[in-house]
């Protein structure tokens, strides 16, 4: 099967693995999308350069649920994937799945990473499909990985001032982080920042220095539009910006 072949299936099993469940034990309730459908974007390099494409789409399914799916990276080498699954609650929505998969700057695959909220299981895949190590996770865990877009929106509206959550990372071993995020306030900006990086409470602003720098930048106007991000491809891959195809990127690379 070719690797475009199997990313085309990768969805339509995810949903099939998901069928007739009817809660998640994430902790997080996130709002809505205020837009459904394909969003164009594309990857840049830390100097400006586009290096390849990028796609986001967010689509609600006929069950109620929202997939989320996302990809970024370099024309030829290292690219990721990521996909989240979420179902309708009371007050919003509640995350059931989230799965990233990469390719390294050679091109070839580093595995999948899965955090699995109904079953409470994060776990790390090798190439070969193979688990290679893995957590439980506890019930309402705080594990937020892929719909960062969604999740940072009360920082966006001024609703909160910070945010704690955990990421699950596969490198070089299954293990959570604490995380926190926190929005910029400089009210001359066109877009809103919120930058988020490792939870080393008293440490933490020392840690900001030395750790990557990890931003996502939503439209001031309207401001439950993303604009643009910047992170790692995958734990200690290159760090890249993507944007929303009609952004500039030198508003937001310097």
């Amino acid at each position: 099967m070719s690797r475009r072949s199997s990313l085309l299936l990768w969805p339509a099993l995810l949903s099939l693995c998901l069928a007739g469940v009817a809660r998640a034990d994430s902790g997080f309730v996130l709002a809505y999308p205020k837009t459904f459908g394909h969003v164009d974007a594309a990857t840049y390099d830390d100097d400006g350069h586009r290096i390849g494409g990028a796609d986001l789409l967010i689509e609600r399914l006929d069950s109620g649920r929202v997939r989320i799916r996302s990809e970024s990276g370099e024309q030829r080498g290292a690219r990721t994937t990521v996909l989240a699954e979420l179902a309708p609650v009371d007050r919003g929505l509640r995350v059931l799945v989230e799965q990233s998969r990469s390719l390294d700057e050679q091109g070839q695959p580093l595995g999948v990473l899965t955090v699995d909220h109904v079953q409470r299981q994060a776990r790390c895949q090798d190439a070969s499909g193979k688990v290679v190590s893995g957590i439980a996770l506890p019930p309402a865990d705080r594990v937020m990985n892929v719909p960062l877009n969604l999740f940072f929106l009360p920082l966006v509206s001024g609703e909160k001032d910070s945010l704690q959550f955990k990421i699950f990372l596969c490198r070089p071993e299954a293990r959570l982080m604490d995380f926190v995020a926190w929005a910029s306030n400089d009210d001359r900006s066109k877009s809103v920042e919120v930058s988020y990086g490792p939870d080393f409470g008293i440490a933490t602003s020392l840690a900001r220095r030395m750790a990557p720098k990890l931003s996502f930048w939503f439209d001031r106007k309207a401001p439950y539009t993303w604009m643009a991000h910047r992170l790692p491809l995958y734990s200690g891959g290159p760090e890249v910006f993507v944007v929303r195809g009609d952004v500039s990127s030198a508003s937001l690379i310097h």
